[in-house]
């Protein structure tokens, strides 16, 4: 495959509306579980989550300093996602009510240094191919140029037999992070680690 990823500010609106589609969960959801503090299917409509990934993106706009994201793209069509960006983005990360607990670790969650990778999402006809894979690996240097001092992500334990679904591995698997050269740092849940690269300074 040719891929190409590029921050998804550089992607236009229609880009993003291919990747994610509109029946299964990444159409539903347009990324939005972890910004909403709330309950997502409650206190939010469909069109309001995906104006709310178009503004997060800031799709279409090549200047901006600031996106939410990177997108993929294979043999120049649009064909996957990945959320990265500061932890402080994300409201239910940093609330009790988040479904990455955060037993066994002791820092500060309002820490802006540390990135986290929230999301994946990979356009029908695409998947199967290994582009999480590289979405995970280009998160580091993305996070790294821009000043992170970590980058974290919350991967779900796949086994051999057993089945998880596409909503809950929207996170990501475990063997997905450790190729990119995260480490994992806690394991909070029997299904679910906490996995992190340093950069230092």
């Amino acid at each position: 495959m040719n891929i190409r990823i590029v921050p998804a500010n550089e992607a236009s609106a229609d880009d993003l509306d291919a990747i994610f589609g509109l029946a299964d969960y990444p159409g539903r959801c347009r990324c939005q579980r972890f910004k909403v503090t709330g309950w997502v299917w409650r206190d939010t409509t469909h069109e309001q989550r995906i104006a709310a990934l178009q503004a997060q993106t800031r799709c279409g706009d090549e200047r901006s300093p600031v996106t939410s994201g990177l997108v993929a793209y294979v043999d120049d069509e649009p064909a996957g996602w990945v959320a990265v960006e500061p932890r402080t983005a994300y409201p239910k990360l940093l609330h009790g009510s988040s479904p990455v607990p955060w037993r066994g670790r002791n820092e500060d969650k309002q820490d802006a240094g540390v990135w986290a990778v929230t999301c994946f999402a990979v356009r029908k006809g695409y998947r199967g191919r290994g582009l999480t894979y590289h979405l995970a690996e280009a998160t580091v240097a993305y996070a790294r140029e821009r000043g992170a001092r970590a980058l974290e992500a919350y991967a779900m334990i796949t086994e051999p037999g057993k089945e998880i679904t596409w909503g809950e591995l929207h996170v990501g698997a475990r063997q997905v992070f450790e190729e990119a050269g995260f480490t994992e740092v806690a394991h909070p849940t029997k299904r679910r680690v906490v996995m992190r690269v340093e950069f230092g300074r």
